[in-house]
């Protein structure tokens, strides 16, 4: 069964690549040889793609799986990955795993999560970000900067406690240094980093399937270890979601639904720069 979902899952990024090169309709006959060499988007308007692609992906797993999941009795924590831990990860987590999939991948894009007060000390933000960020906890507007010491174009996006799963896994744990997080605070902010200025439309594709395939890495790794569970009940895997019971979507079906969500914006900006 692993196997089928691994099949389907590279038929439908296959399926995404394929919609985006053809820009619903199609880059211009005569630019067809030329526009993948082209450097046609900003690596800002780059960077906000796939934040808003990831925005609908966090929120999607964290209300959907996470939040409908702990109703139906499932869990989720942060020593997932341990043996003897029969649960999901946090969304968070989820996150990391996203960067570690993109970070194995020749995609030279970097993503991280920071905050000013992070569970996890390695994760607090210091120097230029750390003056960014207190701007963007002001306006919630994203900060875009050049990394000197990194060679790299960096681009901050407000991480917005948006459903109560965030605001009680904070609040509740141990090394939390914060204890008084509420819905609709900005608890930190996801950074994006890429080392060109300008991108092709090949190398955009690159990014947003290298930012797909993540999801999908991480979200298998879940499906994977729920068939290792040996004293939990496993949720039934298939085209059900959490809301409607014990069930959860396939990585396929996950995948898709992230797509139909999300998509459409990216196209424009496609369609737009292909005009």
């Amino acid at each position: 069964m692993k196997n089928i979902y691994r099949i389907s899952i590279i038929s439908l990024l296959l399926l995404f690549s394929a919609l985006v090169l053809n820009s619903c309709g199609g880059v211009p006959e005569e630019k067809s040889e030329t526009s993948g060499a082209e450097n046609v988007f900003s690596v800002e308007e780059v960077l906000e793609m796939v934040s808003k692609e990831n925005d609908v992906t966090r929120t999607l797993y964290t209300k959907a799986i996470v939040g409908g999941g702990k109703k139906q009795g499932m869990k989720f924590d942060e020593d997932w990955r341990k043996d003897d831990v029969e649960a999901g990860p946090l969304p968070a987590l989820f996150l990391r795993g996203v960067a570690t999939s993109i970070k194995k991948s020749p995609v030279p894009l970097g993503l991280y999560l920071g905050s000013d007060f992070p569970v996890n000390a390695a994760n607090k933000f210091v120097g230029k970000q750390a003056e960014l960020f207190e701007q963007i906890k002001e306006d919630r507007k994203p900060q875009f900067f050049y990394e000197e010491d990194q060679k790299l174009h960096t681009a901050m996006f407000a991480d917005v406690a948006g459903a109560a799963a965030c605001v009680t896994c904070h609040n509740d744990h141990k090394q939390s240094p914060k204890k008084d997080w509420k819905l609709g605070d900005v608890m930190g902010a996801t950074t994006w980093q890429y080392p060109k200025d300008s991108l092709t439309y090949k190398e955009t594709v690159a990014v947003l399937n290298s930012y797909a395939k993540g999801t999908v890495d991480i979200y298998m790794e879940y499906l994977d270890e729920i068939e290792a569970f040996e004293t939990s009940e496993k949720p039934v895997i298939g085209d059900k979601w959490p809301a409607d019971g014990k069930f959860l979507p396939t990585a396929e079906v996950f995948l898709d639904s992230v797509r139909k969500l999300s998509s459409y914006e990216t196209m424009k900006h496609l369609v737009a720069a292909s005009k």
